[in-house]
Formats: structure tokens, C-alpha cells, sequence
């Protein structure tokens, strides 16, 4: 199960970053969710109250939207949230939707390491951990009462020793959109 974490305002960015068009037309946060997809995986968003046109476009691309009312509290409310909508799952791919250049080769091996029993898995390039984040089941208690807004790094720093990276080729495991000007970093 992959959480898209779409809930965040863009204020660095000066609004609408998620709705923003790449240069296919197509929005900054639909990539993320076409990425995702591409690998095999049923992708849950997770939005802010009130973001119709965003949860309008992730619906027409296949995603299940969830909203999550405290979402302006942080980053980790949100993906708590979106685990608790999702607490059936074996498994998490945490995912954020500014990250539009991720590759689905990257995140299927992601993921087929987390199926292969890792506990906590994320991609590298050059020796810099990356994004998507994923997390086994075993997580599920902690991964529900996140708060704030540093997302689920407590818990990977916390159990560093559990972390496989899986290396790779992909530099868009560590791209992502917060400002008007990383968008000349996609090309």
C-alpha cells in the first residue's frame, strides 16, 4: 500500500505546488501518483480539508482520498492518518508528492525488498538515503501515533539498524519540489 502525503500548503513555493504543470502539462503531484502506480502499487492520498481540484485529479488517476483534518499540525499527522485508513496493510511505501521524478523500477525494488522481509527499506543515489520510505507491519502502533512535522524520521533513526537501502540510479530519490526555482532541477 503506498500513502501519498499530499497535504502540505506549498508556502515556499507561494501556493498550489501540488497542481503545479511539469512540462507534459501534467501536475507536480499526478506524477507522483502515476509513479506509483506504474510500480503495482494501490495508492492512498492523503489531503488537507478543502483541496477539491488536487483530490479531484488524484481520484481521476486511480488514488483512494483520504482527508485528514488536523493536517495543517505536520507532516506526521498526515501519515499517521493515512496508516490509520490503511491499517489492514502489510506494508507502507511513504511517499511525498512533490517528489514527481522518482522512477517506478525504483520504487518496485522498494517494495520487493520490503517483501522480502526488510522492516524498514529506502532507495539511495550516490550514498544519500532517498524517498519513497517503506515499512512493515511491525511499525503499524508507531507509524499511527506520529505528530508534528518531521514525518516517520524519528522512527528510522530510531531503528537505524534495521534500514536496508536499496542503491540505485535514480536521482530523483532525493528531488524534491519545495520552491518556484527547484523546478529547473527537473530537466
Amino acid at each position: 500500500m503506498a500513502i501519498l502525503l499530499a497535504a502540505g500548503a506549498g508556502s515556499r513555493f507561494g501556493g498550489g505546488k501540488l497542481l503545479h504543470p511539469l512540462d507534459d502539462g501534467a501536475a507536480i503531484a499526478v506524477h507522483a501518483a502515476r509513479n506509483l502506480m506504474a510500480a503495482g502499487l494501490q495508492v492512498t492520498a492523503v489531503l488537507r480539508p478543502g483541496d477539491f481540484p488536487l483530490a479531484e485529479l488524484l481520484e481521476q488517476e486511480g488514488c483512494s482520498i483520504t482527508v485528514c483534518s488536523d493536517a495543517a499540525l505536520g507532516m506526521g499527522v498526515s501519515l499517521a492518518h493515512g496508516v490509520r485508513m490503511t491499517h489492514d496493510a502489510a506494508g507502507w511505501i511513504v511517499a511525498l508528492a512533490d517528489m514527481p521524478r522518482i522512477r517506478p523500477d525504483t520504487i518496485a525494488r522498494v517494495v520487493q525488498v520490503l517483501m522480502a522481509g526488510a522492516d524498514i527499506v529506502a532507495p539511495a543515489y550516490q550514498g544519500d538515503r532517498g524517498h519513497p520510505v517503506a515499512f512493515g507491519r511491525r511499525f503499524l502502533h508507531e507509524l499511527q501515533l506520529l505528530a508534528g512535522d518531521s514525518g516517520a524520521r524519528a522512527i528510522v533513526q530510531r531503528n537505524q539498524a534495521m534500514v536496508k537501502l536499496v542503491d540505485g540510479d535514480d536521482p530523483g530519490v532525493l528531488l524534491d519540489i519545495d520552491r518556484r526555482g527547484d523546478l529547473s532541477r527537473l530537466a
